[in-house]
């Protein structure tokens, strides 16, 4: 057997330096109750070039992270379900002092020797999470794993419920974490407030086709049973700067449209679709739409299906390409304000379900999360990659994550994370149309390919 090259030192509460106002609710939107079931899982690698104590750089974070929890109450409360004459016995957050679960744990060799031979099951072990149990008023939405490498670097782990934060707010969190270590300043305060108001107007319903998806998604009940946690893999891809352009056949097309759409070619071919585009839902990012501050904290990410009703009878694959993209396109395209308050006006009065993508694909649209000031705990911690994870009913029968790539790679650059099941994720990397964008393996997952 294998040893295990993770060791768990202890987990702890780590609470707010300041003491928050006892017994404040926090309501959560339509967009939040129809993500219950889910949950996020973040790992953040960083390269040291400096020799520290073991626990040392721990017991930093460890305080600093009490100091960031002062202007995150959500995040430190607990799950209640409360009457309070507003609104129906649904889950809230009661603000108190009970904090946020810490795991500290050590690994063998460096964080670069690490990601070059891990895998999906390994890097898990890097951010800890569990489900909630009987007593949800003691279970931790949030948790944070510093995982010290032996021989140098650090992995950080967040995991939280998706009831609470989409990916946008959780990557927000570790960077507001990372500005009051590095300096004591934070640059971008979380913002709690609700969803714009419902309007009260003439407006009536077009041919909404966000709203039509979610009908039938909120009426999925459970995860397709041929899908299974265990026999998922996960690859991680760096596609190079020329290489996407290349695939930007029109003016104005961005990075993910035209990965999203090199991938559903590519595992609709390994699903055995000859002529035909298996559906796919685009996971997309709606603050900047419903025109609220990227500090928004809450989900505001939608699920909108793309749906290939036509055989599609060409060899050319860059043809195919073309036209995949160009879909996708329009569809991002296509959301505006109204599409998308139709939707939370929906939710509001019709649905108390969570949704579920049963098992189409997911492209989920993270590139903008990047910036321009590098995400540093300390001058010599050096980020060289994040790993995304989002875990429930919404994750489909696979996903393709999206996410920004080095400055120095390019402004067309990505990094593209994707999670399939073993034989179609064999049957893609060995796609011609794929290989054709000569992607880069970021992290060697082949034993997992090979078991």
């Amino acid at each position: 057997m294998e040893e295990d090259r993770v060791r768990y030192i202890c987990k702890r509460t780590v609470v707010s330096t300041k003491p928050v106002e006892q017994g404040q609710l926090y309501r959560f939107s339509v967009f939040d109750h129809v993500m219950e079931p889910n949950h996020i899982r973040l790992v953040y690698y960083y390269q040291s070039s400096k020799t520290r104590e073991p626990g040392e750089i721990t017991k930093k974070l460890r305080e600093s992270l009490a100091y960031t929890l002062n202007c995150y109450p959500i995040v430190t409360g607990r799950l209640v379900k409360e009457t309070d004459g507003t609104e129906e016995n649904r889950w809230k957050v009661k603000s108190n002092d009970a904090g946020v679960r810490m795991v500290e744990a050590r690994a063998t060799g460096t964080v670069e020797e690490w990601r070059r031979s891990v895998n999906r099951e390994e890097e898990l072990k890097l951010v800890h999470w569990e489900d909630m149990y009987q007593l949800p008023y003691y279970w931790s939405t949030f948790y944070v794993q510093l995982t010290e490498f032996e021989s140098g670097g650090l992995a950080i782990g967040l995991s939280c419920s998706h009831l609470l934060a989409d990916a946008v707010c959780a990557m927000m969190f570790i960077r507001t974490w990372a500005d009051l270590t590095l300096t004591r300043n934070m640059m971008a305060p979380p913002l709690f407030h609700s969803l714009p108001p419902r309007r009260f107007s003439s407006h009536k319903l077009s041919n909404n086709q966000l709203l039509s998806s979610y009908i039938k998604s909120c009426s999925l009940t459970a995860p397709p049973s041929n899908i299974t946690e265990e026999s998922m893999v996960t690859m991680t891809l760096l596609f190079s700067d020329p290489m996407v352009q290349a695939g930007e056949n029109e003016p104005g097309l961005t990075a993910f449209e035209i990965l999203a759409g090199l991938f559903c070619i590519c595992v609709s071919r390994a699903k055995g679709k000859r002529n035909e585009l298996m559906d796919m839902f685009l996971c997309l990012d709606v603050r900047k739409l419903l025109r609220l501050d990227q500090s928004y904290f809450g989900n505001c990410m939608v699920y909108h299906k793309v749906h290939y009703p036509q055989p599609v009878n060409t060899k050319d694959r860059l043809l195919l390409l073309s036209y995949v993209v160009q879909e996708i396109h329009n569809v991002t395209k296509g959301l505006d304000y109204d599409t998308v308050m139709d939707l939370v006006e929906w939710l509001s009065s019709n649905n108390n379900n969570p949704i579920s993508n049963g098992s189409d694909l997911v492209c989920t649209n993270l590139e903008n999360i990047g910036n321009s000031r590098p995400m540093m705990f300390e001058e010599d911690l050096i980020l060289s990659h994040i790993s995304c994870y989002v875990e429930g009913p919404v994750a489909g029968g696979g996903q393709v994550i999206v996410l920004p790539s080095p400055p120095s790679e390019g402004p067309m650059s990505r990094v593209v994370m994707v999670t399939l099941p073993q034989r179609e994720m064999v049957k893609v990397l060995e796609d011609e149309l794929l290989q054709s964008f000569s992607p880069v393996l970021l992290m060697e997952y082949t034993k997992q390919l090979n078991q």
